[in-house]
């Protein structure tokens, strides 16, 4: 298990008994997630998907490829939203993408920013990443100030990257490297 423990949230690994609350959190968000994510079907949010998925993840993390987490309440323990960094590559490249999404009765609280920081800082420091990235939407101005936060630096524009709801659309690549770390 890996654990990160920031001020107002943690960070741990998700295990197959945590499926059924995580089922929930994604279930409860399915329209809110689903503004800048592409939609999911019906079996998705049940809990044995997010078992499996949870099972996929832990495959992942023991072959050092994807590092998944639930983010916690620091206080009460709540399961808060989620976070992973992915496609991890070693060199010549040293870089991993991260994702994140937050309850919506949660979010502009500053907890998914702690949550980058922490991954950030996991990655640089643990993993010894040289690179991370993320991408995000032109219209999520809150995801945006989430990586500013964490010193990511916006690279580029990348032009009808991802399928949404129907659309191609556009999504913004922001990086954090090493020195500027």
């Amino acid at each position: 298990m890996i654990l990160l423990e920031g001020k107002t949230c943690y960070l741990r690994t998700l295990y197959e008994e945590d499926a059924w609350v995580f089922a929930n959190l994604v279930h409860r968000n399915r329209e809110y997630w689903s503004v800048f994510e592409p939609r999911h079907p019906d079996s998705y949010f049940t809990e044995a998907v997010q078992k499996e998925k949870i099972r996929e993840s832990l495959h992942h993390m023991k072959n050092k490829r994807e590092y998944s987490f639930g983010i916690f309440d620091q206080f009460t323990s709540e399961l808060l939203g989620h976070i992973s960094m992915y496609s991890v590559k070693r060199l010549p490249f040293s870089s991993a993408f991260i994702g994140y999404s937050i309850d919506e009765k949660h979010a502009g609280k500053g907890i998914s920013s702690e949550a980058v920081q922490l991954v950030v800082k996991y990655g640089m420091e643990s993993l010894q990443l040289h690179r991370i990235e993320a991408y995000v939407s032109p219209r999520n101005v809150g995801s945006i100030r989430v990586l500013e936060k964490a010193k990511m630096q916006q690279e580029g524009l990348l032009r009808k990257l991802l399928f949404i709801n129907g659309v191609w659309e556009d999504h913004f690549l922001y990086a954090i490297i090493e020195d500027d770390y």
